[in-house]
This record gives structure tokens, sequence and C-alpha cells, in this order.
């Protein structure tokens, strides 16, 4: 068995029919989240817990942590469920043993993937595309399951193999000019599929902050510094002191966990943030260490939007609420309206399509139980009449999408359903 017991869903989905008032929004969360994890995770016969992308056969770090979260809410009262999960944190950090710049893996060393892409790749690998977010999500995982089930099993040595391979990596790629080795070239394909500069991409210098070669959408970064993958890796650095000092009793591990987190967050505050005319201090999508900034938003999480989700800042800092106030309007070129719908979207999708992530997160980041009904009804509405949610859909027609079947998309919204009934991860 890889999915809730029934008993557990049925609780939770009476709860988010009496939050709702609304059958068809209870009926949808109830059979996303009794066939999404079935759909995507495969118990090995080494106890851990392999989980496909949605449709693509590859499990990459972020998704399948992701993917997890409406579980992750629910996962206190089904412990046969929690075994899935941790089973799923075991196979991510043996993979990040393996390569710890590699965002996507094969069930076995069977050669399947990218291939041909120039980096150092392995028969474990389908994909080497370096994203800071990629090794946030685990360490954020394993944090929330040791709290949530106490259980000892959670954390074991894989834990302080990853965690170690983690911080040398973000360490080195405090100076990726200078010290770092990691390479990648696509060729063939589109221009946010590869890197410039022979596979070192755009030239940056040191802010503090990490540098990534690409965002959560898997397009390449701009600018080398994702402020909102480095806010993630702020906090999931809290995360491993806190495991460092608490599980594993290792007092280094713990110090250098603290010293780069202070680090990110200095860089932060000194190069990730920026004046606005009319809004004040707002974040920045990306920076380089040279003066170049981005402001936008992609609706791929980690994103400026999802910020009091990752745990950087709260939904009422001032900060934050000025970014959003930017997000949510047309000074964000992936901010799209239509006839039916307007959110957030993302380079890597068609223009005027928004992304059920991004109107997910909206609503899980809002304080107003009004926004959150309001955006329940509008997923609710822009199925395409699937009643899955998609990749993305077209502002003016819902029947126009990208990937008719989007697991992570679904799980979002049943995120969504659960803080609607009141039911959070914070």
């Amino acid at each position: 068995m890889t999915g809730i017991d029934p008993e557990v869903l049925a609780r939770a989905t009476d709860e988010v029919r009496r939050a709702t008032g609304d059958q068809v929004i209870a009926d949808m969360f109830q059979a996303s989240m009794a066939q999404n994890l079935p759909a995507v995770a495969e118990r090995l016969p080494d106890g851990t817990t392999f989980v496909l992308t949605g449709d693509i056969p590859a499990m990459w770090l972020r998704d399948s942590a992701a993917q997890l979260r409406p579980y992750l809410v629910l996962c206190a009262e089904d412990p046969a469920l929690q075994d899935i999960l941790i089973g799923v944190l075991h196979r991510q950090l043996e993979y990040i043993a393996l390569d710890p710049y590699a965002n996507a893996f094969n069930r076995e060393p069977n050669g399947a993937g990218h291939t041909t892409d120039e980096t150092e790749m392995s028969p474990w690998v389908w994909e080497r595309k370096y994203e800071i977010d990629s090794l946030c999500y685990p360490v954020e995982l394993a944090y929330r399951l040791w709290r949530i089930t106490g259980r000892a099993d959670v954390i074991d040595d894989r834990f302080r193999v990853a965690a170690v391979a983690i911080l040398d990596l973000w360490t080195t790629e405090l100076d990726h000019e200078a010290r770092s080795q990691y390479r990648f070239q696509r060729h063939g394909e589109a221009p946010t599929d590869t890197l410039v500069r022979d596979g070192r991409g755009r030239l940056t210098r040191p802010t503090g902050m990490s540098w990534s070669a690409f965002r959560p959408s898997d397009d390449a970064t701009e600018h080398g510094f994702n402020v909102p993958g480095n806010m993630f890796a702020a906090v999931v650095l809290g995360y491993l002191e806190a495991i460092a000092t608490e599980v594993l009793g290792d007092a280094a591990l713990a110090a250098r966990a603290k010293e780069l987190k202070a680090g990110i967050e200095d860089g932060i505050a000194q190069y990730g943030t920026v004046g606005h005319p009319t809004l004040g201090q707002v974040y920045a999508y990306e920076v380089d260490g040279t003066g170049e900034r981005l402001l936008m938003d992609d609706a791929n999480m980690p994103s400026l939007l999802s910020v009091p989700m990752t745990g950087f800042a709260a939904a009422d800092d001032p900060t934050y609420l000025a970014t959003r106030s930017l997000l949510l309007s047309p000074e964000n070129p992936y901010y799209y309206s239509g006839t039916h719908a307007e959110g957030i979207g993302s380079p890597h999708t068609p223009p005027d399509h928004v992304w059920p992530i991004a109107l997910a997160v909206q609503g899980l980041t809002s304080t107003s139980a009004e926004e959150r009904q309001r955006l329940l009804e509008l997923l609710r509405d822009t199925t395409g009449g699937t009643g899955q949610m998609h990749e993305s859909f077209h502002t003016d027609d819902p029947t126009v999408f990208t990937r008719e079947w989007f697991s992570w998309a679904n799980a979002m919204f049943c995120e969504l359903c659960l803080a609607h009934a009141g039911r959070t991860l914070r």
C-alpha cells in the first residue's frame, strides 16, 4: 500500500466539505488525495520509496518532496503513511550522496535521461541541472517528519552524509567563479535549458548567497543568485542545525550550518532587497552581485510569493507584503489576467497561462479566508473538464492547458483545501 488510510482521508474530507461548503471541491480533494500518491510512489525492496514526477519516469528531489506536503499534514494519524514518507526521504538522501548537483534521478542505474548533456553524468542521474532548492526540500522533509512523527528512524547515517554534501556544495557555490567545477551544457534545445560561457553560466560576483544554475522551473537562472531559493536555504540550514544538535550530537556540523545561514541571510539583506518607487523595499527574484537584478516571480516553488510557506518571513511582514503587491500585478512580467483567471505563470510555459500551483500558493500565503475560498472555487472551475490540476492553463480558456495531469499541482490544491479547513504545516 502506498496511499493514505481511508478513515483518515474521510475525516479530512468532511472537514474540507464543512469549511468550503462545496461538495465538488471536497470530492476533488478526496479523489486527489486517494489517487495521487499511489499513482507516483513505489516502495522498493530496500525500504525506500521512489516517486515519479507526475508523467515523467524519474524522481526529482524537489517535486518528490513537494508532492508530499498535504500528506505530511495528515501523517501523524497514519503510521503506514509515515513509513512511505520516510522511505521517500531516505531515497532522496541516498541520491544526494551520489551527486548533490543532480536534480533528477533514475529508479536504478539504467542510464536513462539526458545522456547527451555536457556535465558529469552517471547512470543514476536523469538530469543534472543544479538547483539550490533541490537540496532544500529533502532537509525540510527530514525536519518535518522528525518533528511530526517523533520517530527515531527518520534521521539516520544517510542524513549526516547528505548534510555534509549539501554544506560543501553551498559553500563552494558562494563563489562560483573561483571555486566551482560545475558545468552544464545542452545542445539543440531552448536557451533556458543550458548555461552560457561554456557551461559556467553568466558572470557573478560573491554576495554571501549561494549560486544556482537553474530555477525551480528547471529554466536557467539569468543572474545566478536566486533569492527565493536562498531564502529557503537559510531556513533549512536552521533545520539542519537543529537536527545536528538535537539528534546527531554533532556540534561541528551545527556550527557550519549556523555560519552559512547567517552569511546567506546577510547576502539577502544586502543584495536581495530593492527600493521600489511606490512600494518601498521589495525582494528581487535574482541578482548577480554586480548590480543587475530581476523583479519578477515564477509560479514554481520556492517563489517570492511562497516566502511565508518556506518560513523565511511571515505573511504580514512589510517587505513581503510590498513584494506580494508587485508580484500580483502587471509589474511582474509573468502575471497574466484574462476572462477566466488571473495569476502568476512562468517563462517555462506559454504566455497568458497561469499555474494552479501559483494560485494555491496565493491562497496558502493569504491571511484572508475569503481569498482562500475564492481561489479554491477558481481552481475547481478551471480544470478544463478533467477534474485535475494542470501545469498551467490559458486565462481566457481553461480547456487550453499544459500537462493533463500534474501531481504536484494536485497536491497543492489539496494543501490549500486542508489549510482552509484549519489544517496546516505551520
